[in-house]
């Protein structure tokens, strides 16, 4: 027999149902209070009727085992749950003010710019999702929210998988859940673990806010959503001529039908919404008609997709694609340093194919005096660092889709590269330090201020000294 549903007025474990704000086909919630907890609330509660559906009930099982793990801005905060051994399980959590996403589907599509600017916010919170080890796996509007901060906020578990926790939803059933135009391939497939998949997930919505079209359309049906294994959505320039070239790049890269060609990470993924003069472009860019028979055929057919299903756990995933920022001072004459600098920048990006290194100098603007923007040839010095930075890359051997140049004007050398790698998700530091000075002794030097606090790991590269008797390569 059912059990009555919660009403108003009812108190629960100590908690006080005060009233209903949201009910859903799997779960309704309840705003709540507690003397012991000030904060709003609401408790969420599986829904059960004459027939329970066991997808309701494990979903909810796996939300109760997740919520609790999960720690940030990006999350609500767990207060409390009442497990199914209770006559009433429950989830009790922090109540984000304001209205999902979803609220906003009558504005699309929405300025390039703003649309960007969410896309960013929750590629940011899908990092931090991500490193906590969790896939969400239902990425849409109804599950995003934003604080009054402006942090994106991922909200509802139900359909997570969690690298360290068992896959009850994996486990119990067969059929692939989700919702529908979000799904990336590799879900109908089964594949639950791949982080990749809420890339393809926000990359529709980056397509659905700018454009106002669904990529995929409306398909519920199984065999309507597995045409996505094989056929690439109309390239959004087609729907809006004035559709910018790098933003359509970057959609069509979230979209890849292979995991492995979309953004190895959401931290790879942010870089590039809020850098899009550093957008890499290729073909994509400038696509106006969809692929042609042939290469549908090929993916049709083909078994590449079902190949890719098995991957590293997430962390390690993660390891091999990082964010490298590299601290260039093209003003300093002091070759064996720039050497030693590019040495290891070069080593890194041996040892881990999947970085990308931000290749970063800063021009340092005076303070008192008027800066000219020429230099005594007449030339923008803003325009000649990045062709230098350019240089400078390219002599590491890297392809250009794996680093970027950066030029930032600052008063403070050491603070622009600490919000360049704070902004940006920086996951490592390479910067170097000159020999002992007066001035660094009495000022402090940036390679110190960045090592102290950069939010992130940061190694300071030093030319080899030489010992009296050896030659230019340390040889007596």
């Amino acid at each position: 027999m059912a059990r009555p549903e919660l009403v108003p007025g009812e108190v629960l474990d100590g908690f006080l149902v005060e009233e209903q704000v949201h009910r859903g086909g799997m779960a309704t919630l309840w705003r709540v209070s507690h003397p012991d907890h000030p904060q709003p609330m609401l408790m969420k509660v599986p829904r059960f009727g004459d027939s329970p559906d066991p997808a309701a009930i494990v979903s909810f099982e796996m939300e109760q085992m997740i919520l609790p793990r999960l720690s940030g801005i990006h999350v609500p905060k767990f207060i409390a749950l009442g497990d199914f051994s209770t006559p009433q399980p429950y989830i009790v959590m922090e109540r984000i003010p304001g209205d999902t996403l979803y609220k906003r589907l009558a504005d699309l599509p929405l300025p390039y710019e703003e649309a960007v600017g969410i896309g960013l916010k929750i590629a940011t919170a899908l990092d931090d999702l991500h490193r906590q080890s969790v896939v969400h796996l239902d990425i849409k509007p109804s599950n995003i929210m934003f604080r009054p901060t402006g942090e994106a906020v991922l909200i509802d578990y139900g359909l997570s998988h969690h690298d360290h926790l068992p896959d009850l939803m994996q486990e119990e059933f067969r059929l692939p859940f989700g919702t529908a135009p979000y799904m990336a391939p590799e879900q109908l497939l089964g594949t639950r673990n791949d982080p990749r998949s809420d890339l393809f997930a926000l990359g529709v919505l980056l397509y659905f806010f700018t454009t106002g079209e669904r990529p995929f359309g409306e398909s519920e049906t199984l065999s309507g959503m597995r045409r996505r294994l094989w056929k690439d959505p109309v390239p959004p320039r087609r729907l809006r001529p004035d559709y910018p070239p790098w933003l359509q790049e970057i959609v069509l890269h979230c979209l890849e039908v292979q995991p492995a060609w979309r953004y190895p990470s959401a931290r790879q993924l942010a870089f590039d919404l809020g850098n899009p003069d550093q957008v890499k472009m290729t073909a994509r860019a400038e696509r106006l008609k969809r692929d042609g028979l042939a290469t549908v055929l090929r993916r049709r057919f083909n078994n590449e997709l079902m190949a890719s299903r098995s991957r590293p756990d997430i962390a390690s995933h993660l390891a091999q694609v990082p964010i490298i920022a590299v601290a260039i001072n093209l003003d300093d004459a002091n070759e064996a340093l720039n050497e030693a600098l590019r040495t290891e920048a070069a080593r890194i990006a041996k040892a881990v194919p999947g970085a990308r290194l931000a290749c970063v100098n800063v021009l340092k603007l005076a303070r008192l005096t008027v800066d000219h923007a020429l230099n005594e040839e007449g030339h923008n010095k803003h325009v000649g660092r990045l062709a230098e930075l350019k240089n400078w890359a390219r002599t590491l051997g890297l392809g250009d889709e794996s680093f970027t140049v950066h030029v930032i004007e600052a008063f403070d050398p050491a603070n622009a590269i600490l919000e360049f790698a704070s902004s940006n998700l920086v996951d490592h530091v390479l910067i170097g330090a000159r020999e002992n000075s007066f001035r660094k002794t009495v000022l402090g030097s940036v390679s110190a201020k960045v090592a102290g606090e950069a939010p992130c790991s940061v190694t300071v590269v030093r030319p080899t000294r030489r010992r009296a008797g050896q030659d230019g390569e340390g040889r007596p």
